[in-house]
């Protein structure tokens, strides 16, 4: 999946080159660093974009990026002027123009007559601090090229529960009243009181792409099969849901790495 930025943008490439094209863009100079979230789409049709209530861009103040616009992609940003660039680690580049921002919005322009609505969400850029957008916590996402052993498969179920118990965490410290749970591709589907594992046909798309082949995701539903029918993962006495959360997907990811 590739985006694409305006046309006259590439005109203005084309017959000008880049600085040239710029000055001709409304100068835009805000900070955009930050965690955004998809809210919607206010124009156009968005229909080649495989966005959620989970797709996210963090933007870290170091210059470098992670996000999941359908497919998890991470790298080195830069914004000149109204115009904001990704450098994939693959060595891809998308270009997006910036419409508006005002500290807690983005418009972000990808195709002609696309823009896309992202709102900010509490985010400390601190050591150790609120990861769950980090590229640390989200390696589970990255797909495999090649058949993965059973302890990679582990390490992979065992970065999905860290990530997990991160978000709830990041959700508490924020006193965030509510988080989208379902939305991301994950094999737990997660309840006001609990949660259970996806049958492996109920499986998201996504999920199911992560792995090598469809055996390879297989084993990692066996492998959460056995965890959570042969252990007592305890849910925490708390009104608090996100503490109960917290505390299961701590248990969790014990669980596997002592497996």
């Amino acid at each position: 999946m590739r985006y694409k930025s305006f046309i006259t943008l590439a005109v203005c490439f084309l017959l000008t080159g880049f600085e040239a094209c710029i000055s001709f863009i409304h100068k835009f100079s805000g900070n955009i660093t930050g965690v955004w979230f998809y809210t919607y789409t206010s124009a156009g049709d968005a229909t080649e974009f495989n966005l959620t209530p989970a797709s996210f861009l963090c933007l870290n103040p170091d210059e470098t990026y992670t996000r999941d616009f359908g497919e998890f992609d991470y790298g080195k940003w830069t914004k000149h002027h109204d115009t904001l660039l990704l450098k994939s680690i693959s060595g891809n580049i998308d270009i997006f123009l910036i419409d508006y921002s005002n500290g807690k919005d983005i418009k972000l322009s990808t195709t002609p007559g696309v823009v896309c609505d992202f709102e900010v969400q509490p985010y400390s850029f601190k050591a150790n601090v609120a990861k769950p957008f980090s590229l640390e916590d989200n390696k589970w996402r990255i797909k495999s090229m090649r058949k993965e052993s059973t302890a990679e498969i582990k390490r992979r179920l065992i970065n999905h529960c860290q990530y997990w118990k991160d978000y709830f965490t990041w959700a508490l410290d924020n006193k965030i009243a509510t988080v989208d749970v379902r939305s991301t591709p994950s094999p737990i589907k997660i309840y006001g009181n609990g949660f259970e594992l996806k049958f492996y046909y109920d499986l998201p798309y996504e999920w199911k792409n992560y792995f090598y082949d469809s055996a390879d995701c297989q084993h990692a539903n066996n492998i959460l099969s056995d965890v959570m029918t042969h252990n007592n993962i305890a849910l925490a006495h708390t009104d608090n849901k996100y503490k109960m959360f917290i505390g299961a997907f701590e248990q969790m990811e014990a669980i596997l790495k002592g497996k």
